[in-house]
Parts: C-alpha cells; sequence; structure tokens
C-alpha cells in the first residue's frame, strides 16, 4: 500500500518548517497507528508518502482486505489543519497484490527500511497517482482477493508509466452490503457445485423435519477452513426455498472480535433494511416495523434502538439502567422477538464462523441454544476445529464434523467446476492429489489451472493460487519463524518426510527440532506417525507443502536441495537405489543438471520395468527437459537417446502405438541415431517406429523399415538385431496375409531367443521378442489351420508374460493370444474372461490403447450371450473410438466381428456398411489378412438379406479363392463350408461335398473345435 499526502507542497508554503514537520510527522502516526491495527508493516517514510506492507512479516488470509480497510480509514480519517486546501490534510491511497522478495533491514531508526524486489511496491505507488484525493485505487489482483467485500468503480484498464501493458484499475468505493464473507467472495454464478454432500445434507433435513414439529435442533458444523461448511449452509437454504420458514443468518468476524454483539447488530440492520442514506427518524421508524412483526412491547423497541446506535427521542428515551441489566434486558427483548418469530413459522438460524465470536454474542447464543430446545426452529453453528464449543453433549445438539472428499468425489467437483471446459485427465488426477479432497483447494486449483490455460500456459506445475496463499501462509506465519523454518525444510525433501532425514538436513539439535515439529503437528498442517527416532510426518495438505516451499529465496532452495542430495546419498544408499526419482528431483532443483540427468534416466527405465507408465513418462521428459539446458554435443546426444528409446514403451501403454507422442519420441531417436552412427541403438529405434506405422496400418513404412533392420541385422552379426529383424519380417508377412512366411520369422524368433541374454534389453523390441512371437504364432498357427499349436503357443506366450509380468505385454498377450484366438475359436466365455482382464488391465495402469480393445471384446461376447442391442453399441463405440486413435492393426477384424453381429440380428444395412469401411481398410493399408473373411461375412449378410444365389455364390467363392492362395487353411474351410450350404440348398449334394470334403480332410488336428465339428455335421448331410 502506498499512502500519499495532497497538496503538500502547497502547505509548506503556507507553514514554517517545524510546524510542517509537526503535521507531517501527526499524518505518520496516524497511519501507523491504522496501519498497526490491521498487522500492516510501515516499510518506509518517505516525505509526505508511506510505503506499507501487509503479510509481512506476518501473513494473514485476508492480507488483502486488511490492506483495503486501513487504506479507506486512513483516507477518511479527519485530520483539520486550517491551512491546508480545503481546511483538512487529504490522502490518496494505492494498493496492489503480488509476490516480492523482502530484503535485509537498511538505515535505522526513522529512516529503517525493509527493502522489496518486484514490481508489486511501482504498481501501488503508480494507482495511488489515479486516486482522487480521499479516495483509494486498488489493482486486479486485490480485487480478486477481495470479492464483493467492497464497493467498487471500475476504471478499466490503464497506462502507468514503467508498465509495458496496461493495468486495470479499481476505485473501493466502501463496504459491501453483502451478508456474509463466503457470499462476498463467492457470487451466485460461481458458486461452487455441492458434490460429495448427500449425507450431510439428509441430516440436516431430517433435523429440519424434527424442528418443525417444536422439536428445536442445534447442529454443530465443524471442519477447516475451505471444506465446505458455508457452502453446505447456502445448500440447505436452497433446500429449503419452497418451504415457509423465517431465515436468520449470523456471521462473526475477525475485526469484531471485540464489538459486542456484532453479528446480531448486523443481523437487525438487514432484517429492518437500513440503507447507508437513512436519516435516524427514518432507521426508528423501519425498526419499529420490524418489531411490530412480532408485536414487541416499547421497552424492546427502546433497547434494541439504543443497541442499533438510534437516538430515540421523546418517545423512545433509553431508560436509565446499570450496564448489567441493560444487557440482561437486551438479552431478554432478542430471545422474545426470536421467540415470536418462531410461533409465527418455523425458524431456520444460521451462526457463522463462531471461532471469531465476541464473548456478547457467545453469551447471547448460549441462551438461544437453551431456548431453541422447545422452538420449531433450527439453529445451525459453524466454526472451525480450534474452537472447542460447550454444548455438544446436550440431547437436541448434534455435532457433524465435514471430512475431505474422497478421489472419485474429488474429480467429480473438478470436471463440474470446469464446466464444458474439459481436463485432461492427468491434469485432473494432479488436482486431486494436490488437494486432498478439499472442496475449496478443488474449486480453486481447477481455476487456477483453467485460467492457466486460457492465457496460454497449460505446463506444469500446477499454480498455487493466490486466494490459497494467502491463507496457508497465514496459518504457517501464525507459529513462528523457527517452526516455519522446519516446514520449509520438510517442504523441500518433499510431501513426506522422516524425523532422521529432516534432522541430518536442518541441523538443529533434538529438543527444538522436536518441540518445532510439535507446534507444526498440534496446528494439524502435519500429521505424525511414530515417534522419533522413527516417525515419519505429512503435510496435510500438498498445497501447504507448496506454500512453505514458495517462501524460500531461490537461492536458498538450491542449497537446501543440494544439502538433501548429500545426506540421501551418504546416509540413505538404499533410498538412492529404491527411489533414483528422489535425487534427480533434489539435483534438478540444486541445479546440478549433469547428475540430475542420471538419475532421471533410472527412475524412468525403473518406473516402465514396474508398468508404472506415467511416473515413466514423467521422469523421463523431466530428464529430457533438464538435458535441453545443457550446450549441444554429441554427449548430450547420446544421452538424449537413451532417453527418446526409452520413453517410447511407456508412451505405448498410455497414449497407444499409433499416437502422435509415440511417433515423435521414435522420429527424434532415429534422428540421433543416424547423426551418432549408432547401429544397435538404430534397431531399438527402427522397432519402435516400425510399431508406430504397422498399428497405424501404413504398409509402405513398415516394408521399407523391415527391409532396413534386414540389412543392419546382415551388417551387424548381433542377436539383438537379428531378434529384432525377424520380429519386423514377421509382423510384416502377417499383416500382408503371408502367413507362412510370418510362421517362419516367428519361429525364428524362438530358435534364436535366449532367456538369459535377451530379456535384459525389452527396450529393444517394444515388447519381449519371444513372447510377442508366441502370441502372434497363436493367430497364425490357428489361420493356417493348426488350431492345437495355436492353443500351445497361446499357453506359452502366457506362461512367458508371467514370468516377465510387464502390463503392456500382459495385455497384449491377453488381446491376441487369449481373446483374439479365443474368438476365432467360439469361446464365448473364453473371450469374455480376456475382455475383463484387458479392461482391468488397462484402468489400473492407464493403457489407453488396450482399454479400447477390451471393450470391444466385451461387446463381441454380450452379442453372442444374447445382450445384442447392448453388445453391438459397444462394439461400434469402441470401433469408433479405436479408429479415432489412428489405429489401423487389427481394426479390420474387429469390424468383421461386428458385420456378424449384425448378420446375427438382421440388420444386413448397417453390417454392409461395416463391410465396406473394412474394405476401404484392406485397400488404404495392405492388410490383406482377413481380406477373404470379409467377402465371406458379405455373402452371410446377403443371405440375410434375401440377395439371389449368384450374388452369395460370389461372396463365398470369392473369400475361397483369397484364403486358398494365402494358405489360411482354417478360414478357407469356414468359406468352403458356406458355399458348400448354399450348393446343399440348391440340390447340389455332389458339388458341395466334392468341395468341402479335400478342405476338411486336409486337417490333421483340432477335429473338437467348433468349426470342424460344423464342418464334419455338414459333410455327413451332404453323404
Amino acid at each position: 500500500m502506498f499512502c500519499d499526502l495532497v497538496g503538500s507542497t502547497a502547505l509548506a508554503s503556507r507553514l514554517d518548517l517545524e510546524d510542517l514537520r509537526e503535521v507531517i510527522g501527526g499524518y505518520h502516526k496516524d497511519v501507523e497507528t491504522v496501519v498497526g491495527r490491521f498487522d500492516g508493516f510501515v516499510a518506509k517514510y518517505m516525505g509526505d508518502g508511506v510505503l506499507v506492507y501487509f503479510g509481512y512479516p506476518q501473513a494473514h488470509e485476508d492480507d488483502a482486505e486488511r490492506a483495503i480497510r486501513a487504506g479507506l480509514e486512513i483516507v477518511t480519517t479527519a485530520r483539520r489543519v486550517p491551512v491546508a486546501p480545503g481546511g483538512r490534510l487529504r490522502v490518496r491511497v494505492g494498493i496492489a497484490t503480488g509476490i516480492v522478495v523482502v530484503g535485509d533491514l537498511v538505515g535505522a531508526g526513522d529512516a529503517h527500511e525493509r527493502g522489496v524486489v518486484g514490481e508489486t511496491p511501482n504498481l501501488a505507488a503508480r494507482l495511488q497517482t489515479l486516486a482522487e484525493p480521499g479516495s483509494v485505487v486498488i489493482d486486479a489482483s486485490t480485487h480478486k482477493l477481495t470479492g464483493e467485500i467492497f464497493e467498487y468503480e471500475e476504471l478499466g484498464e490503464v497506462e502507468l508509466k514503467g508498465f509495458v501493458a496496461p493495468v486495470a484499475a479499481w476505485r473501493v468505493r466502501r463496504e459491501g452490503v453483502v451478508e456474509s464473507r463466503f457470499e462476498a467472495l463467492h457470487s451466485a454464478a460461481a458458486l461452487a457445485p455441492l458434490v460429495g454432500r448427500e449425507e450431510e445434507i439428509q441430516l440436516l433435513l431430517q433435523r429440519w423435519t424434527q424442528a418443525k414439529e417444536s422439536e428445536g435442533r442445534v447442529v454443530l458444523l465443524t471442519g477447516e477452513p475451505g471444506i465446505g461448511k458455508s457452502r453446505l449452509s447456502v445448500a440447505l437454504e436452497e433446500r429449503l426455498l419452497d418451504e415457509p420458514h423465517v431465515r436468520l443468518r449470523y456471521f462473526c468476524s475477525p475485526y469484531h472480535q471485540d464489538s459486542a454483539l456484532h453479528p446480531t447488530i448486523v443481523q437487525l440492520e438487514r432484517a429492518a433494511g437500513f440503507e447507508r442514506d437513512d436519516t435516524p427518524e427514518t432507521k426508528l421508524h423501519k425498526l419499529e416495523m420490524l418489531l411490530t412483526q412480532t408485536s414487541s412491547p416499547i421497552a424492546d423497541v427502546i433497547l434494541l434502538a439504543e443497541l442499533l446506535n438510534i437516538p430515540g427521542g421523546d418517545l423512545y428515551a433509553p431508560r436509565q439502567l446499570n450496564p448489567e441489566r441493560k444487557k440482561e434486558e437486551t438479552f431478554e427483548a432478542l430471545l422474545r422477538h426470536l421467540v415470536a418469530l418462531a410461533q409465527h413459522q418455523p425458524v431456520l438460524m444460521i451462526f457463522e464462523d463462531v471461532h471469531w465470536i465476541d464473548p456478547s454474542s457467545r453469551e447471547l447464543l448460549d441462551r438461544e441454544i437453551d431456548r431453541a430446545a422447545g422452538l420449531p426452529m433450527l439453529l445451525l453453528i459453524t466454526f472451525r476445529p480450534e474452537f472447542q464449543p460447550p454444548w455438544s453433549g446436550r440431547s437436541h445438539v448434534t455435532v457433524l464434523a465435514l471430512g475431505r472428499l474422497d478421489r472419485r468425489k474429488g474429480a467429480m467437483l473438478v470436471q463440474r467446476v470446469a464446466g464444458n471446459k474439459a481436463l485432461p485427465v492427468d491434469t485432473v488426477e494432479q488436482i486431486v492429489t494436490r488437494t486432498d479432497g478439499v472442496p475449496l483447494f478443488v474449486e480453486e486449483l481447477t481455476k487456477a489451472v483453467l485460467e492457466a490455460r486460457a492465457g496460454g500456459s497449460a505446463e506444469s506445475p500446477l499454480p498455487l493460487p493466490a486466494t490459497l496463499h494467502a491463507s496457508l501462509l497465514a496459518r504457517l506465519d501464525r507459529l513462528g519463524p523457527a517452526a516455519k523454518q522446519v516446514a520449509q525444510t520438510g517442504a523441500a525433501i518433499g510431501r513426506d518426510f522422516s524425523y532422521e532425514l529432516l534432522g541430518a538436513v536442518a541441523g538443529r539439535n533434538e529438543r527444538e527440532l522436536q518441540n518445532e515439529l510439535a507446534r507444526l503437528v498440534t496446528s494439524e498442517l502435519v500429521f505424525q506417525r511414530g515417534a522419533p527416532p522413527e516417525s515419519v510426518y505429512t503435510f496435510k495438505h500438498a498445497l501447504v507443502q507448496d506454500a512453505a516451499y514458495s517462501t524460500l529465496l531461490r537461492s536458498d532452495r538450491q542449497q537446501l536441495h543440494a544439502r538433501i542430495t548429500e545426506v540421501v546419498e551418504r546416509r540413505f544408499p538404499e533410498r538412492v537405489a529404491r527411489e533414483p526419482e528422489l535425487l534427480a528431483h533434489h539435483l534438478t532443483e540444486a541445479r546440478q543438471i549433469e547428475r540430475a540427468i542420471g538419475y532421471w534416466l533410472k527412475a524412468g527405465e525403473r518406473a516402465a520395468e514396474r508398468s508404472a507408465n506415467l511416473e515413466a513418462i514423467r521422469h523421463l521428459t523431466r530428464g529430457l527437459e533438464a538435458l535441453k539446458t545443457l550446450p549441444e554435443s554429441p554427449e548430450r546426444d547420446r544421452r538424449e537417446l537413451s532417453f527418446q528409446i526409452a520413453v517410447g514403451t511407456p508412451l505405448i501403454a498410455v497414449h497407444g502405438y499409433s499416437a502422435a507422442q509415440t511417433g515423435a519420441a521414435y522420429s527424434r531417436a532415429r534422428v540421433l541415431c543416424e547423426r551418432l552412427g549408432e547401429a544397435e541403438p538404430l534397431v531399438a529405434t527402427l522397432s519402435g517406429e516400425f510399431v508406430y506405422y504397422f498399428v497405424r496400418g501404413h504398409y509402405r513404412m513398415m516394408r521399407r523399415l523391415t527391409d532396413e533392420a534386414r540389412q543392419i541385422s546382415e551388417r551387424l552379426p548381433n542377436p539383438v538385431v537379428r531378434l529384432a529383424s525377424h520380429r519386423l519380417a514377421g509382423i510384416t508377412a502377417m499383416h500382408f496375409g503371408a502367413f507362412l512366411e510370418a510362421r517362419s520369422e516367428f519361429e525364428a524368433i524362438l530358435q534364436l531367443y535366449d532367456a538369459r541374454q535377451h530379456r535384459s534389453q525389452p527396450v529393444h523390441y517394444v515388447h519381449d521378442p519371444k513372447v510377442s512371437a508366441l502370441t502372434y504364432l497363436a493367430l497364425v498357427l490357428w489361420i493356417l489351420g493348426l488350431p492345437e499349436e495355436a492353443r500351445r503357443s497361446s499357453n506359452e506366450a502366457f506362461r512367458c508374460a508371467a514370468e516377465l509380468d510387464q502390463a503392456n505385454l500382459t495385455a497384449h498377450v491377453h488381446n491376441f493370444a487369449g481373446a483374439g484366438l479365443d474368438e476365432l475359436l467360439g469361446d464365448v466365455p473364453g473371450v469374455r474372461a480376456h475382455a475383463e482382464a484387458i479392461v482391468e488391465l488397462a484402468d489400473r495402469h492407464n493403457l489407453g490403447y488396450w482399454r479400447v480393445n477390451g471393450l470391444i471384446l466385451r461387446g463381441w461376447a454380450m452379442v453372442q450371450e444374447g445382450a445384442t442391442e447392448a453388445g453391438i453399441a459397444l462394439m461400434r463405440q469402441n470401433a469408433t473410438d479405436r479408429a479415432a486413435l489412428g489405429v489401423g492393426w487389427y481394426q479390420v477384424r474387429y469390424l468383421c466381428m461386428l458385420a456378424a453381429a449384425y448378420a446375427r440380428v438382421g440388420q444386413v444395412e448397417p453390417g454392409l456398411r461395416i463391410i465396406a469401411e473394412a474394405k476401404a481398410l484392406v485397400a488404404a493399408n495392405d492388410e490383406h489378412m482377413w481380406e477373404g473373411e470379409l467377402d465371406r461375412i458379405e455373402g452371410e449378410l446377403k443371405q440375410v438379406q434375401g440377395a439371389s444365389a449368384t450374388e452369395i455364390e460370389i461372396c463365398f467363392a470369392r473369400a475361397v479363392a483369397i484364403t486358398r492362395t494365402q494358405g489360411a487353411r482354417s478360414l478357407e474351410l469356414r468359406a468352403t463350408r458356406d458355399l458348400a450350404r448354399v450348393w446343399h440348398d440348391q440340390g447340389r449334394h455332389r458339388d458341395a461335398c466334392a468341395l468341402l470334403a479335400p478342405a476338411f480332410g486336409w486337417f490333421t488336428e483340432g477335429f473338437e473345435t467348433a468349426d470342424l465339428r460344423a464342418t464334419k455335421a455338414l459333410l455327413d448331410e451332404l453323404t
């Protein structure tokens, strides 16, 4: 806050210098007195100007409000100086809010100053030049923090000297007339939705029902700041809008804890409808009208008029009573008024924030609680946990403690606050994690994120809103500097910190450290588990940690993080091995980037090995960001290559093989490989890049990368390279429908693979080469007419995957060797079981790509089980979602399954549209794996449609020709059987038998499978 004396130059020309000194000194003293009353700090006297800080050295949750109240009092205080313009000194004030760095004490005596670095003091000084004499002008941050507590006049955006962009400004007119602080800071339009308080609302409504039967009830609603006490009271009022009742609301204020009966006085003035410009006579008349409603005696009017400081005139002359008697009779008058109201209609009385209650109001409230028992009245009293209510334990009193929201409800609140501005899932998760279920924190942090995104800054870390920053700092400052320093050290360590580590870093003696920790625990800013020296401490909210950490200067932070690193490496080597990300974080914050990068890579790789994919991506991304701060060099490129290769697999798991992020990582890795001339890493890059194009269905790039990998394998006699080459070749052949070639390549992997050498390098293959080969062999062997071998390959794939225990790999095996094979075999329970396993894995490990696959498979099982409509809808939606991800691989098979489902329920047109969509994919992607199946299912749909026999035969004959050319014996058998049945229905039994018998005769195994049993049954009919 910057205060300036108006007209001081003219005053100096009229006054003797000593008189001028006395006038200026008196003005300074007045300012200091007012500022002191609101816990401000006078930083500097500059002639006729005064610079004041609020929030330093002691922060309060309402420092912006304190500054405005102090400013209004300073500019309205009458300082009579006859020679001054207008006969009195006039002051103008500018107020700005922001973060500054407070320096050391400069100067001595009256010249002392705590210098600050930051633009906020300059802004305050510039704003006061906009103020008219006797007025206060504030900036946007101050305006936002004080809401409707005051009335303002908007000045628009103004040009200020020294500021590049225009600055929004407001003139403060006066204190607002909003009923409560909650309403002042939360406009009705912006009121956060009520989430997760259904049980509490029901309890309050039950108590209201009981109260209406003259069984008065009192509910003591307690909870920490921001937990939703006021929001719940508003929700109760909303529920009772249509019920006849009287509503009385009382609000305690931190500025009126020594003002007797302040909540009652404000409520009476509001109920009577007093206006600012009312004369005493008007106010008295309005009070009479209010009290007439309850037939109050004249004596009550006199007492309450005196309470409201309204002259009563001759009719209502004050009664001559001693102070104690006057208080007693005033209390009785107020209670009579309350009883009379309750006799007219049920009363809802809300008394908020009684932790700030003045002693007289507390005494009156005691009596109102006693009187409530026999009245149709519900009294709701709210307070923070530090207030110890004396009223619990009475029969008509209920204590209701509000707890935090769970993660699901927290996420729901985030989405409702965000409205139609959808936030990414990981952002929602971060908000929920950092706010710990406190609704106000959730609301404010969500709004801060939305504002940051609207301003073009959507990056982490999440911003700490100014609305919460002040509140949290105030709670820390109240504990004293020593406890705050311990909190700062703990905040640098992390959300959780052990006594042992804190003690080693803080360097304090044990007694002092335990005392300060006890203060933090007692304040409930920190939780404690166990007893020193084995105790562990946790910040109650992540935002408390943020607030404590934010008060550290950058240089102090760096030294502290370096100290933490040194202590952890020296005394806790097991944590270094278990949590490399811990060291990476502290080294990054200590600006020891070279050392941090190695730990980020270890942390990312370790997380990926445990299928903690989101964590892996975050660790590796932070490492890449740290790398960018180093000068360009071959060594930096080499280290970046390790990160780009490592991040590929977790990116695949979370975003899918075809995601842009996946492609970008492998493309960048390819550039680095070529720049460095690295052959073996190039194969790893090729594998990742190949999978990206494979899943997108880009056959030309698959072929090119396969050829490149083969050339490298011929040039570089390395088994790792050969394994990758065979894998790429096998997948490419399978995609193209060259099933014998695919089998040969996958079986070559099984012959070459040595678990002792090759399992330790999964990054080179995206998936373990043996498990991948076994998984795809299950499909290929079935297609080639070897269902029993296919089942053995599937079982072996599951066995090997269980040994590796990697979520993405396990989902892959469930999808293709599990559900994929069972779908081809017609095993509906098997498909259902694998689908549920895939969805569960996807939900647990954030595997978005696999989830849509699992839901398609679930839908197919539902269709087979009889839930055709719901099953088809699930298949159709997730096939669409899958296509939206850019996925081409296996999409044709899923479309075949969907088209067959439509044929099953007789819906020909949508089925044929699906077939056309799938054929377009085959043409675009050169994917011929299921080409014959498309013709066969098209034939089935035409049969349902009632098309001509010729049209149907053409479809089936084309399917037979394609699958026979491919050597796809199982698919050929299906197409042959369908064509044979058409001929059977036409009476061409001999032709049908001649067609079908050789196809069936080729098989040497799998005679218990559905396809072979159906074929045998048809042959028996034909013969």
